[in-house]
């Protein structure tokens, strides 16, 4: 409903009714203001400085635009939120889990591990067999660059997990299960670290990769029992493939010995028969010719050579003559035996 051109305006009515000379009005005004200014004040001072903890660094930004990089200690900087500053840990150790985690009671009790079924569908993977293994591993990394860690990725734990879960699967999947399972774990770590630090640095987060520890590659629950028969069958296999090679490196040495202990007193029966039979030749060859220049001489000689080789092996020796009792020893080689009678 309009007004008509004579009736006043209330808010001039009551402008016109306020005396601006008062000394209350005058008062409360500086009150105000007083108020106003010690708040301001008190809020400078509280937002004009900060403290870094020891184990990372502040990134400050100005309007959004980062200004310094601050080491840990008391600091200055811009009140009333001009200044603002993001805490970085720096000097600390940062880790992912994948396929469990880790779950700590208190300060005071032991650390344990949870697994559920949203954790489980991170650590199922397909070998290059066609085998389906458990794989629970660990990433370790540390912040070297504030800046870049803050403002190069949006999502930096995401970006993490998603990049190790890519690489881990990817290596695993070119892979056998039993290696896997076995004697590639080292190797599939290390392969890792080292494609995710390449996939990360090509992002320039400014982080560096500790560690991948694969912490535990099993086979899936269901299979377990199975899987659980055949590796103690391989076991006994190569339990008895050890056992076996072990008696075969004592037979084949042994055996290789005796044949070579054969071999050589075959040997050494050979040269002692051809160094004799040669011995034999030359000396008949000797004799030959020392009985063609003097016979007699020669004969003698080898008649009383074979007397003395032969007779030491006849043993006791007895003559005796008709008519006489008593047998007469003619040789008493046995050394004192008493003759028998009925002698030679």
């Amino acid at each position: 409903m309009s007004r008509g051109p004579t009736e006043p305006n209330p808010l001039e009515q009551w402008l016109s009714q306020i005396d601006w000379n008062q000394t209350n009005w005058k008062g409360g005004l500086f009150s105000i203001a007083f108020v106003v200014g010690v708040l301001l004040i008190f809020w400078g001072a509280m937002t004009s400085y900060y403290t870094v903890q020891p184990e990372g660094q502040a990134v400050v930004k100005r309007f959004g635009r980062v200004v310094a990089i601050k080491p840990p200690g008391l600091h200055f900087k811009l009140p009333f939120g001009i200044d603002q500053q993001k805490f970085v840990p720096t000097a600390r150790v940062l880790k992912h889990e994948f396929g469990f985690r880790t779950v700590a009671e208190s300060r005071e009790a032991r650390t344990d591990y949870r697994k559920s079924p949203t954790h489980q569908s991170e650590s199922l993977m397909l070998t290059g067999d066609l085998k389906v293994v458990d794989v629970e591993w660990v990433v370790q990394y540390r912040v070297d660059n504030p800046d870049k860690y803050l403002h190069r990725v949006r999502d930096i734990d995401q970006t993490i997990r998603d990049t190790s879960e890519a690489v881990m699967r990817r290596i695993v999947g070119n892979s056998l299960g039993s290696d896997v399972l076995t004697v590639k774990r080292v190797q599939i770590a290390s392969a890792a670290k080292t494609e995710i630090q390449e996939i990360l640095d090509s992002f320039d987060m400014g982080i560096t990769i500790g560690t991948v520890e694969m912490q535990d590659v099993t086979p899936p629950n269901p299979v377990k029992p199975a899987f659980n028969e055949v590796n103690q069958a391989e076991q006994e296999k190569e339990q008895m493939i050890n056992e076996a090679e072990k008696r075969r490196n004592q037979m084949v040495p042994r055996a290789t010995g005796e044949a070579k202990q054969v071999l050589e007193t075959a040997e050494g029966y050979r040269a002692q028969r051809v160094n004799r039979a040669m011995g034999e030749a030359s000396r008949f060859a000797a004799i030959v010719e020392e009985y063609r220049g003097s016979p007699e001489v020669t004969r003698r000689r080898l008649y009383l050579e074979m007397i003395d080789e032969v007779l030491p092996t006849l043993g006791r020796v007895i003559v005796t003559e008709q008519g006489q009792v008593g047998p007469i020893p003619l040789l008493n080689l046995d050394g004192g035996v008493p003759p028998t009678a009925g002698g030679r």
